[in-house]
C-alpha cells in the first residue's frame, strides 16, 4: 500500500518532527503532529503544542480549510475519539471529509486503545496504522511507560570519568565533563517533567536544578530524596522554589521529624512522606510521582540512589556523558552502587544505543536490556 511506502514514510517523518517541536512542553500528554495531504502535496499541518490546547488533528484541519475535503492524514499517533479538554479529533477527521488516515502507532491509553480507529472505519475512513512504529513510540516512550506501567519513565544520567567514577574519594565532582556536555545535561532538563537528586548530593554539591542553561527551558520539578530531613533550609534547591514556576518537592519517610518538614515547608518546599523501613522505598517513590501527574523524571543522584533505583529495575534509559581523564582511584565514587553483576557474562547490556561527541566529551544513550524488552523484574 502507498501509505506504507516511501511516501507515506516521508510524510510521517514530516509528522514527527512537527511533533517533536513541543517536546518538554506537552505532559501528561503525548507528542503528536498531524500533516494533511492532497494529490501528493501537503496542504495542511499542525502539532499539539501544550496540554489542553487544540490537538495536532484539529490545527493540521484548520491549516488545510476546504482543502481537507477527499485528503489524507498522517499522524504519528491515534486519534482519540473522546471528550477530554479538547473535543474528539475522530470525529473532526470525519466531519472534514478526510478519505484516508495513516498512522504511526495505537494509543496505549485505554479511553483511546483502538477506538479511534473504529471510529474512522465506521464512518468510511481508510485507516493505514503502523508507519513508523518504532520512531513514533521512541518518541513517545514517556507517555507510553506512564500509561502501561503506571510511573514515570526514569532517565538515569551520570557524568563519569574513562575509569567510570562520577566523584574523587572526597565527593568533588566539579566538574567531570566540559561545559557542552553540562549545557546537553540541561537540556535533558529541559524535556524531563522532574529531576531528582539524594540528600548527599545537596549536602556535598548543593545544586539549584533548574534549566538556566536552556534559553526558554522549563524547570522540570525538583525532587530530593531525604529520609532524614537533612536538607538545609538554606540550601539553592530549597530557594530556587520561589523563584521558579516548578516546586520543590523533599520526598522522606513517615518517622522523619515533623519539626524539620516545618521548616521546610515554611521555606517554600512540599514535603511528600512515602512508605519505606529507615529509606524511602523505591516502587512507592515513583507511584507517589506517578500519582502527582510526573510523566517523566530525570535521576541525577549519587551512585547509592542510583543504585536503588536499578536494583529496583525501575531505570529505563542511561545516559552517561564520558570524560576523557582518569582518577586512578578504586576509592573514587562509582557510577553506580549496586548490585553487582557476578561476572561478565551477567552485566546489563544496553540496547538501541546511540554514541555521539559532545564538546571533548562522548554521550552514549540507551536502554537496559530488560527494559528494552518489557521484562523489568
Amino acid at each position: 500500500m502507498a501509505a506504507k511506502g516511501a511516501a507515506g514514510e516521508r510524510f510521517m517523518r514530516l509528522a514527527l518532527r512537527l511533533a517533536r517541536r513541543a517536546r518538554g512542553r506537552t505532559s501528561p500528554n503525548p507528542m503528536v503532529g498531524a500533516v494533511l495531504t492532497k494529490g501528493g502535496e501537503v496542504v495542511g499541518r499542525g502539532y499539539h503544542r501544550r496540554a489542553g490546547t487544540e490537538h495536532a488533528e484539529i490545527r493540521a484541519i484548520r491549516d488545510a480549510g476546504a482543502r481537507a475535503v477527499g485528503g489524507t492524514l498522517y499522524v504519528n499517533l491515534e486519534p482519540c475519539n473522546h471528550q477530554g479538554r479538547t473535543g474528539p479529533c475522530a470525529r473532526a477527521i470525519i466531519d472534514a471529509g478526510i478519505r484516508r488516515v495513516v498512522i504511526g502507532m495505537k494509543d496505549p491509553n485505554p479511553l483511546v486503545n483502538g477506538k479511534g480507529i473504529a471510529a474512522l472505519r465506521r464512518h468510511g475512513v481508510e485507516v493505514v496504522t503502523g508507519v513508523l512504529e518504532q520512531e513514533s513510540r521512541d518518541l513517545n516512550e514517556f507517555f507510553i511507560c506512564f500509561i502501561t506501567k503506571r510511573r514515570p519513565f526514569v532517565t538515569f544520567k551520570a557524568a563519569i570519568t574513562l575509569d567510570g567514577r562520577v566523584a574523587a574519594r572526597g565527593g568533588d565532582s566539579r566538574w567531570v565533563t566540559g561545559e557542552a556536555a553540562r549545557r546537553e545535561g540541561h537540556r535533558l532538563r529541559a524535556t524531563h517533567d522532574a529531576i531528582m537528586v539524594g540528600v548527599g548530593t545537596v549536602l556535598r554539591d548543593n545544586p539549584t536544578l533548574t534549566c538556566r542553561e536552556v534559553r526558554g527551558g522549563r524547570d522540570p520539578v525538583r525532587v530530593v530524596v531525604d529520609s532524614r530531613l537533612r536538607t538545609p533550609v538554606d540550601s539553592r534547591v530549597i530557594r530556587a522554589a520561589a523563584g521558579s514556576p516548578a516546586p520543590t518537592l523533599v520526598m522522606t519517610t513517615p518517622g522523619a521529624s515533623r519539626r524539620r518538614e516545618r521548616a521546610l515547608v515554611a521555606a517554600g518546599a512540599a514535603v511528600l512522606r512515602v512508605p519505606g523501613e529507615g529509606r524511602v522505598a523505591i516502587p512507592a517513590l515513583v507511584t507517589a510521582l506517578a500519582e502527582r501527574g510526573v510523566t517523566s523524571l530525570l535521576l541525577e543522584g549519587g551512585p547509592t540512589l542510583a543504585g536503588s533505583f536499578w536494583a529496583a529495575g525501575v531505570v529505563d534509559r542511561v545516559v552517561a556523558f564520558l570524560a576523557p581523564k582518569l582518577l586512578a582511584d578504586p576509592r573514587a565514587l562509582p557510577m553506580l552502587a549496586g548490585p553487582p553483576a557476578g561476572a561478565m557474562a551477567a552485566a546489563v547490556e544496553l540496547a538501541r544505543t546511540r554514541v555521539r561527541r559532545v564538546g571533548n566529551d562522548i554521550m552514549i544513550s540507551g536502554a537496559p536490556l530488560l527494559a528494552a524488552r518489557g521484562e523489568e523484574g
